[in-house]
């Protein structure tokens, strides 16, 4: 989940990478322990632009990082062209229909080098013609062993000879997968300790509310709906009758109630 940081969570966040204890931190920066305890509380009544530029300065971010105006600490003014990317990918970039924060980490992790490199050297080609030279050898010497000395399919030289040829998609494809999944799980291990990722109980929580709305009494169509408000966090009990007869008629236009139902029936015979 891509979730925007407070001014005080960015601040106590880089307090804590630097193993800094409050009365540390002000002693360093001549700001008072009461006032930065309130700025890590997101209690910001009495924030003064002295207290933003020193702590911004003190920890080398941007002003503009502390108060969540961007996301970059150091280079809020990048030029584009130095990013080298196309107008694509510039478009995908700004469109915000995916998360920005994982793609990042995804970018920074020490092994995306790696993955780069051998993803620019399977699809720009640069083994193909060695993998294709060594496959025709062995299939050259396999071909000669079997004519010249009618040589078993399934003898063991004949089956070391086929099996030593390399497909190279499916090589790629084994050492691509293996690296991206291998970054993956390093990024999914760092997020077990992030406040924004479920740990579980979030679905585990929703299976038994769904579960439990089934058991309930009432018609097929109810339970039904029950279900379905259960799902986006609305109690079916607490809504007036003008309520379910408006929530009743919408989800009638939909594949979750049988159009059999009275409703249904009256709806088909309109002319």
């Amino acid at each position: 989940m891509n979730v925007k940081l407070t001014l005080g969570e960015r601040l106590k966040d880089l307090r804590v990478e630097r193993h800094l204890k409050l009365e540390m931190l002000a002693e360093q920066t001549g700001l008072s322990k009461s006032a930065l305890s309130k700025y890590e509380s997101d209690d910001v009544t009495d924030l003064s632009i002295y207290a933003v530029t020193t702590l911004a300065e003190f920890y080398g971010v941007t002003t503009d990082y502390l108060l969540g105006v961007t996301e970059n600490k150091k280079r809020p003014d990048a030029v584009l062209s130095d990013l080298h990317l196309s107008d694509g990918a510039v478009d995908v970039l700004r469109n915000g229909k995916f998360n920005h924060r994982l793609l990042c980490e995804l970018i920074v992790h020490e092994n995306f080098r790696r993955f780069m490199t051998d993803l620019e050297i399977y699809v720009d080609g640069y083994v193909s013609a060695n993998i294709q030279n060594l496959n025709a050898g062995l299939e050259a010497t396999r071909q000669m062993l079997k004519k010249k000395y009618a040589a078993d399919e399934n003898d063991l030289y004949m089956s070391t000879l086929k099996l030593g040829q390399i497909d190279e998609d499916e090589y790629f494809g084994r050492v691509l997968y293996d690296e991206l999944v291998a970054i993956l799980k390093n990024i999914k291990t760092e997020h077990r300790k992030d406040k924004t990722t479920s740990d579980g109980a979030m679905v585990d929580n929703l299976m038994k509310e769904l579960e439990d709305a089934q058991k309930l009494e009432g018609s097929a169509d109810e339970k039904k709906i029950r279900t379905a408000l259960k799902a986006i966090g609305i109690n079916y009990d607490k809504l007036t009758e003008d309520e379910r007869k408006l929530i009743k008629k919408i989800l009638y236009k939909t594949a979750m109630l049988k159009p059999g139902t009275l409703a249904g029936k009256r709806g088909k015979h309109r002319r």
